[in-house]
């Protein structure tokens, strides 16, 4: 795997370098090791899977409060999705600074993400699969967010969003909560 540091601290985009042969490839996702060596989390808690139907859904802005704030490793199995994420830390350099990535099933890319980031993705094409690894237990009360058009970030989505969901769209203002 090849690790790439994104603009935000502790954010990183994770390659494959898969092994081709006559039956196609293989590729190692996900290695305690060499997470270790680059000095990233271990992510081994649970792991999830999303499937979308349409182009132009937005999933997100999610993450979990302390002390159940969690490290994700995100990665698109089929179709394409443009993936943002927003440090929410109080006390980081780049706090409410976003990134937005491409991952997809052509480019195999995965994004690392931080605890204490909000994580979402906007869909690309119909029938998307999404599969997450996490580093911690999902629990309920929680669970937070921020709306994807919160002024506090001003995200640049690539396209329109056409579906969103009522929890997702009526997130508080970022700053309100948090300001």
């Amino acid at each position: 795997m090849i690790f790439t540091p994104t603009e935000l601290a502790g954010a990183f985009l994770v390659e494959l370098e898969p092994k081709h042969d006559s039956r196609g490839y293989f590729a190692r996702v996900y290695c305690e090791r060499e997470f270790e060596a680059h000095g990233l989390p271990r992510l081994s808690a649970q792991a999830n899977v999303s499937f979308t139907k349409r182009a132009g859904t937005l999933r997100g802005m999610h993450y979990q409060r302390q002390p159940h704030d969690e490290d994700k490793l995100i990665r698109c199995l089929r179709g394409a999705v443009w993936d943002v994420i927003v440090d929410v830390r109080p006390t980081s350099p780049t706090y409410c600074r976003w990134i937005g990535v491409e991952l997809s099933e052509s480019n195999g890319r995965m994004l690392l993400v931080p605890k204490g980031f909000a994580h979402g993705f906007l869909t690309m094409c119909d029938d998307v699969a999404a599969s997450y690894m996490m580093s911690g237990f999902y629990d309920p009360a929680a669970e937070c967010g921020a709306r994807y058009d919160d002024p506090a970030f001003a995200i640049r989505w690539p396209a329109a969003i056409t579906e969103i969901s009522e929890k997702d769209r009526g997130w508080p203002p970022f700053m309100a909560d948090h300001g």
